[in-house]
C-alpha cells in the first residue's frame, strides 16, 4: 500500500487520501497550451541565432544609433532628483493616478484652450501603459456604452494592427470584433476608399479604433483631408471613435500635429476615448506610463463616468505606480523642461527620417525593383516595406534579419553599422524570391 503524509505530519494511505475526496492530480491538468505569441517566438529565434551579422527589426522600443534604448540627460536628471527628494513620501496615489500627470497628459492631446476642458467634460485616468488604457476604455464601453440595451460590439480594428488589440476587447466580453481595410499592399499606402467602404457598412454606434498618428505597424496615416471625410462619416453614422496615441510627437516631431485628429473630433463636440503612452517619448519603457482620456458630451455625466472608471480600475490594477508618471508631470509642468524634452523628441524624429532616406537611396542604387518612396512617406517608429511572407522568411532563414511576417519593421533598429547589410539583404529577397 502506498504511503502519503497526513496534514498533521502522520502517514496515511493513498486510498485514504482519495477517500477523503482529495485528488492527486493538479486542477490545471487539462489546461491547454496557448498558441505561442508570434512576437515572443520571433525574439526567441533571434536570440538563439549565432550569426554575427544578425539584425532584429521587430522590436517595439526606440533604439539610438548604438542600437540601445536610452534615457535622455534631462529625464535621467529628473529621475535622480525624484529619487533623492526627501519631501516625497512613499504613499499610494488615488485610483486615477497623479492629478498633475492626468491634467498635463490631457492638455498635451487636447490643448489647454480646448472647450471640452473648459466646460469640465473631460476625464483623465493614469493607466498601466497604453494596453491598460485600451483595456479600461473597453471595460467602460462594455458596461456603459448605450446602457439602455445590451451592447457587445461591434468594434472595428484596422487591418493590420497591433496583434494584442483584438484580445484586449475580447477579454472584456466584447466578442464582435471586426476589421476594416487599411493598408494597400500594392500601392503601399492607406487604402482610403476601401476603408471608407467598410465603415459605411458598419452598424450605428459601432466603436471605431483609430490610430491618431504613426499607425502601428505600417507607419502610414490619413491626410487631414481624409480625416475630415472620416469624421463626417462617423458623425452621420453615430460611430464612437477610440483613438490610439502611443507615441505622440514621434511621427512629425510636432505634438499638436500628431494629436490633430483627436482635436478635430473634440472640436466637433464628439465623444471619444484616447489611449496614450509615454514610453517612447520619454524612454520610460519599464515604467508603463499610460493614460486614458475620455471626452464627454455633457459635464453632467462626468461624475457618473468617473465613478465607474474608478470601480473598473480597482478591479484591474487598483492603483498605478507613480515613478514614471511623476517624471512626465515634472517635465510637462516646467516650461524649460518642456522645451528641452520636445527638442529631444524632434532629434529622434529627424534620425528616423534620415534612416528612411538613406535606406531608400541605398535600395535605389542597388537597383531594387519598384518605387521605394513609401519609406519616406510613412512616419513614426514603424515602416511597412511591402515585402511578402516568402521574402520575409528568406531574410530570416538566409540573411538572419528578423522582421514581422507582414513585412513591417522598426526603423530605429537600422543604424550606420547595419544599414548596408539590411539594404543588400532586401535586394536579394526581392530578386531571389517572388
Amino acid at each position: 500500500m502506498r504511503q502519503t503524509c497526513n496534514s498533521d505530519g502522520g502517514v496515511g494511505s493513498t486510498e485514504n487520501v482519495q477517500a477523503r475526496g482529495i485528488t492527486l492530480l493538479s486542477i490545471f491538468v487539462d489546461t491547454p497550451t496557448a498558441a505561442p505569441n508570434p512576437e515572443t517566438k520571433l525574439l526567441a529565434d533571434f536570440k538563439k541565432d549565432t550569426h554575427l551579422s544578425k539584425v532584429y527589426l521587430a522590436g517595439r522600443e526606440y533604439l539610438n544609433e548604438e542600437g540601445q534604448t536610452s534615457v535622455s540627460p534631462l529625464i535621467g536628471k529628473i529621475m535622480h532628483q525624484i529619487c533623492t527628494d526627501p519631501t516625497l513620501c512613499p504613499e499610494y496615489p488615488s485610483s486615477f493616478g497623479l492629478p498633475e500627470f492626468t491634467r498635463r497628459a490631457t492638455e498635451l492631446v487636447l490643448g489647454r484652450d480646448c472647450h471640452a476642458i473648459v466646460e469640465n467634460r473631460v476625464l483623465g485616468v493614469q493607466t498601466v501603459g497604453c494596453t491598460g488604457a485600451v483595456r479600461l476604455g473597453a471595460e467602460l464601453l462594455k458596461h456603459w456604452y448605450n446602457v439602455s440595451g445590451v451592447w457587445c460590439g461591434p468594434v472595428y480594428l484596422s487591418s493590420p494592427c497591433d496583434d494584442s488589440l483584438a484580445g484586449i476587447f475580447e477579454a472584456t466580453g466584447i466578442q464582435d470584433v471586426r476589421r476594416y481595410r487599411y493598408w494597400d499592399t500594392e500601392q503601399r499606402g492607406v487604402c482610403v476608399q476601401k476603408m471608407m467602404e467598410d465603415l459605411e457598412m458598419a452598424p450605428e454606434q459601432s466603436v471605431i479604433v483609430l490610430s491618431a498618428s504613426a499607425h502601428c505597424p505600417t507607419g502610414s496615416d490619413l491626410s487631414q483631408k481624409h480625416w475630415r471625410l472620416l469624421t463626417q462619416l462617423m458623425v452621420r453614422c453615430r460611430f464612437f471613435p477610440f483613438f490610439l496615441l502611443p507615441a505622440q510627437g514621434l511621427c512629425h516631431g510636432d505634438f499638436e500635429q500628431d494629436a490633430w485628429p483627436v482635436r478635430l473630433c473634440a472640436s466637433l463636440g464628439m465623444e471619444l476615448l484616447c489611449a496614450q503612452s509615454f514610453s517612447h517619448s520619454f524612454g520610460l519603457y519599464g515604467e508603463r506610463v499610460g493614460h486614458l482620456l475620455c471626452v464627454l458630451k455633457q459635464s453632467s455625466t462626468l461624475l457618473a463616468v468617473q465613478s465607474q472608471a474608478e470601480k473598473q480600475v480597482r478591479a484591474l490594477w487598483s492603483r498605478p505606480s507613480v515613478g514614471g508618471a511623476r517624471v512626465v508631470a515634472t517635465v510637462l509642468s516646467n516650461p524649460a523642461h518642456h522645451v528641452e524634452w520636445q527638442e529631444g523628441v524632434k532629434s529622434m524624429v529627424e534620425r528616423g527620417i534620415l534612416v528612411r532616406e538613406r535606406l531608400r537611396e541605398k535600395l535605389r542604387l542597388l537597383g531594387c525593383p519598384g518605387s521605394w518612396d513609401h519609406l519616406i512617406q510613412q512616419g513614426g517608429l514603424y515602416c511597412c516595406t511591402g515585402l511578402n511572407v516568402q521574402q520575409v522568411e528568406f531574410l530570416e532563414k538566409r540573411r538572419h534579419i528578423y522582421l514581422h511576417p507582414n513585412g513591417c519593421l522598426n526603423v530605429s533598429a537600422i543604424n550606420s553599422r547595419n544599414i548596408d547589410y539590411v539594404a543588400e539583404s532586401i535586394h536579394l529577397a526581392l530578386t531571389s524570391v517572388f
